[in-house]
């Protein structure tokens, strides 16, 4: 209410503000000052319910709120990274981690698991209408299990794909962890979220949000710092 009824007073002020241009420029332009300055007290003044300034610019959040995945592009990002049963049976597990934690991410859940049909299905439901989503969906759930695990840092969503390399290992560049460790795409060893929007979804599929650690490594000022 309070609020409702100082905007016509600042409006009036405004008004009167630019309706000078028949006073002498040095009346004019301290008047307008005047106008302004009374305009903003009249609306702060108006119960409290509304501070205006005229000269403070607005606060803007570009990316969106936090999520389970952290929020985009700052140091509190997510990804969902899963070693395939392929990777888990030739015991890779280490290296993978490895490469993670040598470039500076930090890991905040990991667990071994033997995928449900459901969870597996719905994890890649996009893939649905693909003939060979039957075939996936029994090789994820086979009975060796795959490592699910949250990594977060800068940039992790992104950089965390070029570090597992293009869906067909013949086509990933050497040094990532499919150009180095495997040759079919079948077992191309390794899962890693291609968005946002699927780190949000993954990371809630398959961890409950209390089983996401919330600490911050000694070495953290020497891997993150813009200096």
């Amino acid at each position: 209410m309070f609020a409702r009824s100082a905007i016509p007073a600042f409006r009036a002020a405004a008004a009167r503000t630019f309706s000078t241009s028949a006073a002498p420029k040095g009346v004019a332009a301290a008047s307008a000052s005047r106008a302004t300055l009374a305009a903003g007290a009249a609306v702060a003044l108006a119960g409290g319910a509304l501070t205006y300034n005229a000269f403070a610019a607005p606060s803007v959040h570009l990316e969106g709120p936090k999520t389970i995945a952290g929020e985009y592009k700052t140091s509190s990002e997510r990804s969902f990274i899963m070693i395939k049963p392929d990777g888990t049976s030739r015991q890779i597990v280490g290296d993978v981690i490895k490469r993670f934690e040598q470039r500076g991410y930090k890991l905040v859940a990991i667990k071994s698991l033997v995928p449900s049909q459901e969870l597996a299905k719905e994890h890649y439901i996009d893939l649905a209408s693909r003939p060979f989503y039957p075939a996936l969906v029994k090789y994820i759930t086979c009975g060796t299990p795959v490592i699910a695990m949250v990594w977060e840092g800068k940039d992790i969503i992104r950089q965390g794909r070029r570090m597992v390399g293009a869906t067909n290992p013949l086509e990933a560049d050497p040094g990532s962890i499919r150009g180095q460790y495997c040759i079919s795409v079948g077992r191309n060893i390794i899962h890693a979220s291609d968005a946002f929007d699927s780190a949000t979804k993954e990371i809630g599929l398959w961890f409950d949000p209390k089983e996401l650690a919330d600490y911050e490594p000694i070495a953290a000022p020497m891997i993150t710092a813009e200096n």
